[in-house]
């Protein structure tokens, strides 16, 4: 083999991200919203305190390898534990704020985190699981917060303050070691890791800032909405790092009014959500106007996106943009821009509908049968940390499989019809929740819509529809299954509806079905079944 005469032995690792904060950088900078208002540091400044996070995990007794926990909201010292944990030769831990207690201390312990960075404001709902987070050595406390409420927590900026000046002596790392750690909601079992390495971090946050990505430059301010504890936050802050893309961290500030204020008094350029906290930014805006004129563009994910809310963004001049993925793809695979040369305004919203096209690197095919779509790539899990039981999401020829049911086409654009475990087998044929849920969500009466299956004697299984009305709004089941008709053959319609007040929702804002489908077998949703009819 002849090789190539290229440094093949530079390491893409997250410390030249870091390295670029100073070298590259220095004058751009990151802003958290905080209760008193907007708080600001270049990243020179960021930089300066990374360096100083490496002498705190050296003298925390952090070894390389070892994984360090963070419970926080998207906050500046959120994101120098990003810099840091990864540089040092640790395993950035991002624990999900919003699961159940139990889940948060499997996970803890699963993972054996030795020390665990909290946000002061989430020390107290902390303190009440933390007696069953048996590994946890060092408690150490971000911001305003209880200390006694932690067994010897330490302060985050004290431990900063002693930790002196200047430059950290970070250590050289392979590129294939470990650098974060996040776990799936765990839907179904227990939560799993995913574990990502530097390698396809380094790749995915340079595929982030591709133009048919996010098209990332250090000309933006980017708003992250999309937690910094769920998949990296869809890679944000690692591609801002590399990119010198400023960066807008909102706190627990995910409200349409303080969102709404946040982009206009900082200029916000990208936004970057799940479909239900942009919907609350819309829906402020549509009440009590804002300004959304510095919004080039909106990056949102987690579950389909409506076209209305498209259309409703469009109204104040910004493209939303539909993404997929999920955590064990890191999550990026697909962004759905419009090809170049389609002008026609239906055909380009034919495109924009749909989960995106292929982002480079990845590869996608259907399986047989349930046309599932199989994954892998260089930032594709090749199997759940310390977890066996998962096993069966791998294929023996090294694909993921996905969960998720479509087409691909001849463009590489995928479209999503359904979750495996959500299609509804009705006399022998499928049906698509995904697809009676778009349809139901496009009533204008109707605010959420999530369709399961409710058992049916002589079909096996029928859709039903759980809808949430708008404020004041009203249909009837027959104005319902009209709307639908124009999109759905008779026999998928609906033949039962619940009205309820809202989709229950999981912890990243995606509808959670599995509430919906205990409500039904329990007894406690109120069936409403719909006039009488032949279904074929």
């Amino acid at each position: 083999m002849l090789e190539g005469l290229m440094q093949n032995d530079f390491q893409l690792t997250v410390n030249a991200m870091r390295r670029r904060l100073r070298t590259c950088y220095p004058r751009q900078e990151v802003v958290t919203l905080e209760a008193d208002g907007p708080v600001r540091a270049t990243y020179a400044e960021v930089a300066d305190r990374v360096d100083r996070l490496g002498r705190v995990l050296e003298r925390l007794g952090v070894q390389r390898g070892d994984r360090v926990g963070t419970f926080g909201w998207n906050s500046q010292r959120h994101f120098e534990l990003y810099m840091a944990v990864p540089s040092f030769g640790a395993v950035l831990h991002t624990l999900n704020i919003r699961l159940f207690p139990e889940q948060i201390q499997y996970i803890v312990n699963h993972a054996q985190d030795r020390v665990l960075f909290i946000d002061g404001s989430l020390v107290e709902p902390f303190a009440r699981l933390s007696s069953g987070c048996d590994v946890v050595e060092t408690y150490v406390v971000m911001g305003d917060g209880d200390l006694d409420a932690l067994p010897g927590a330490l302060s985050y900026e004290r431990l900063l303050e002693e930790a002196g000046e200047g430059e950290y002596d970070w250590p050289e790392l392979d590129e294939r070691s470990a650098a974060s750690l996040c776990y799936t909601s765990g839907t179904t079992g227990n939560p799993k890791g995913v574990l990502y390495s530097h390698r396809s971090i380094s790749l995915h946050s340079t595929t982030v800032c591709t133009a048919d990505a996010m098209g990332l430059s250090s000309a933006d301010r980017a708003l992250a909405i999309v937690p910094m504890f769920h998949v990296n936050a869809w890679g944000l802050p690692f591609a801002a790092a590399l990119a010198g893309t400023e960066l807008l961290l909102p706190g627990p500030h995910l409200q349409g009014e303080p969102l709404a204020r946040f982009v206009a008094e900082e200029r916000a350029t990208l936004v970057a959500g799940v479909p239900t906290v942009l919907a609350a930014l819309l829906e402020h805006v549509d009440a009590h106007g804002g300004d959304l004129s510095s919004l080039r563009a909106g990056l949102c994910g987690g579950s389909a996106v409506p076209r209305a809310l498209m259309e409703g963004f469009e109204r104040h001049g910004v493209s939303v943009l539909q993404g997929w993925g999920m955590t064990e793809t890191s999550p990026l695979v697909t962004v759905a821009r419009v090809p170049p040369g389609v002008t026609d305004p239906d055909e380009q919203w034919s495109y924009r509908v749909t989960q995106g096209r292929l982002l480079p690197w990845c590869e996608l095919r259907l399986s047989e049968g349930v046309r599932e779509i199989e994954a892998r790539g260089p930032w594709i899990a090749s199997r759940y940390y310390e977890d066996p039981s998962g096993d069966d999401k791998f294929t023996d020829d090294g694909w993921l499989r996905t969960g998720d049911i479509g087409e691909i086409d001849d463009q590489a654009y995928v479209r999503i019809t359904d979750r495996a475990k959500d299609l509804i087998k009705s006399g022998g044929e499928w049906i698509s929740s995904a697809e009676v849920e778009t349809l139901l969500i496009g009533h204008p009466s109707v605010r959420e819509a999530a369709v399961i299956a409710i058992p049916d004697e002589r079909w096996g299984e029928r859709p039903l529809a759980c809808v949430a009305l708008a404020e004041g709004a009203d249909a009837s089941t027959a104005d319902l299954r009209d709307h639908l008709a124009s999109g759905l053959a008779k026999w998928q319609l609906p033949d039962a509806f619940a009205f309820i007040d809202e989709v229950p929702k999981t912890s990243v804002g995606k509808f959670d079905k599995k509430v919906l489908r205990a409500r039904l077998a329990e007894g406690d949703l109120q069936v409403v079944h719909a006039e009488p009819g032949a279904v074929r």
